[in-house]
């Protein structure tokens, strides 16, 4: 699968955004955070997308794609914990905001 996303905004030590420009989504914008903490840094992220095709994209999402979002995320905790050698617990914290019915 062809995916091409583009850094749209950095405050240096603070935050990046990247947003979607071509991919599986009818969109994706994701903001990662960062936040100095003693001993370490807090890396937040959220995460706005949108799965295309109608209420078939919305089954989907529901079935299948939420689930594989959240194992791209995890996969990032291990992935860190591996590059920093961190011997403690961290924690993936994603913030999915989620349409409410209409």
């Amino acid at each position: 699968m062809s995916w091409v996303t583009e850094i749209t905004h950095v405050v240096d030590h603070k935050y990046f955004i990247d947003e979607q420009r071509f991919g599986p989504y009818a969109l994706w914008h994701h903001q990662h955070h960062f936040e100095e903490l003693e001993g370490g840094v807090l890396m937040r992220d959220l995460l706005h997308y949108k799965v295309p095709y109608g209420p078939i994209g919305t089954l989907a999402d529901a079935l299948l794609v939420d689930r594989r979002v959240e194992e791209i995320f995890r996969y990032r905790v291990e992935a860190v914990e591996r590059l920093f050698e961190f011997d403690g617990k961290a924690y993936a914290h994603l913030e999915q905001p989620r349409p409410q019915p209409a």
